[in-house]
């Protein structure tokens, strides 16, 4: 009996969630990954899993087995690799991170990570959606927040001070808001994904928001924060270029909630390979040189804002003639 493939087996099953799934990762049938997990559940005296026609159900002694046995096999592999490569990281990573992040920090720096370790393998999943790292077998993932799953590990790389904007276009002709409660006069773009729902946290607390457009991801409020769709919220380094352009205004500066942490999140449960342990130190690094992810960079970012008249001049400029400024 192959304990470590019959462990295998079981760990990638709960993973998943399907026989099917460890099947063809295994390039095996079905029938053969039900046999394998039987005969585990049979050497050990107990049973691991219920089964059913639509999911796998662990048992209070599986979710304990599943436990040790991933931190068994996550030390095999870092063994293994070690003698392999003489402690060089080297393998597949597999990070998720939110799209604009991912897009606007992450990315630029994935080519000198590989080249600095060119045994690693970088899958990189862009989404705004919650991953479960253990059902998405994801080894990281950044995130933006505390992390409120007693079962995750966080290391902080970086700050996010969030910001309420809105176009020159929009404010045109309009009032802008002079506290949080002004918010419900206006029309405000709501990001589907936020933890607070439809409400706007600030330093008073939250707000209710409405508008008649929502999208799920910060890019989509971004394009229609530009189009004039209506009032923002999001991260301050999503507008800055804006910001600092006078094309997008900072409005409610001085209820802005605190800045929350950068982290990347990790299973507590798995033993780090080395390639993940890398990939932090040197993500952790780069974020660190970077003062648009830092405390403070709200405050810096007001200093350097165009003056009122600068930003007559520019919205005169960019007024088409007839339209009102």
């Amino acid at each position: 009996m192959d304990r470590f493939l019959l462990m295998h087996c079981y760990v990638r099953a709960v993973e998943t969630g399907s026989f099917s799934a460890v099947a063809r990762e295994l390039g095996t049938g079905q029938p053969n990954i039900s046999r394998n997990i039987a005969a585990l559940e049979r050497h050990l005296g107990t049973r691991l899993l219920h089964r059913s026609t639509r999911k796998l159900t662990l048992t209070p002694e599986g979710e304990r087995y599943y436990v040790e046995v991933r931190r068994v096999l996550d030390a095999a592999e870092e063994a293994d690799a070690n003698a392999r490569g003489e402690g060089k990281p080297s393998g597949l990573l597999r990070v998720s991170c939110s799209t604009v992040l991912g897009r606007v920090h992450l990315l630029p720096h994935v080519g000198a990570l590989l080249a600095r370790y060119p045994e690693m393998e970088l899958d990189l999943q862009l989404s705004d959606r919650y991953i479960d790292l253990v059902e998405d077998g994801v080894d990281l993932a950044i995130r933006v927040g505390v992390p409120e799953d007693s079962a995750l590990r966080a290391r902080r790389i970086g700050m996010s001070e969030r910001v309420c904007v809105a176009s020159t276009e929009y404010l045109a002709g309009r009032a802008a808001p002079q506290t949080p409660g002004d918010l419900q006069q206006h029309h405000c773009i709501v990001y589907t994904l936020m933890n607070s729902g439809i409400s706007w946290r600030f330093r008073e607390g939250e707000v209710p928001v409405r508008g008649s457009f929502r999208s799920n991801t910060l890019d989509g409020v971004h394009r229609a924060v530009m189009d004039g769709l209506g009032i923002g919220y999001g991260p301050q380094w999503m507008f800055e270029r804006e910001i600092l352009d006078g094309s997008v205004r900072m409005l409610l500066a001085d209820h802005y909630a605190p800045a929350v942490p950068i982290n990347i999140i990790y299973s507590a449960h798995r033993l780090l390979p080395r390639r993940a342990a890398v990939f932090m130190d040197f993500i952790a690094e780069a974020f660190g040189r970077d003062p648009t992810l830092q405390e403070g960079a709200l405050a810096r970012l007001a200093g350097k804002t165009p003056s009122r008249k600068a930003k007559a001049s520019s919205i005169t400029s960019r007024t088409k003639p007839g339209r009102r400024a």
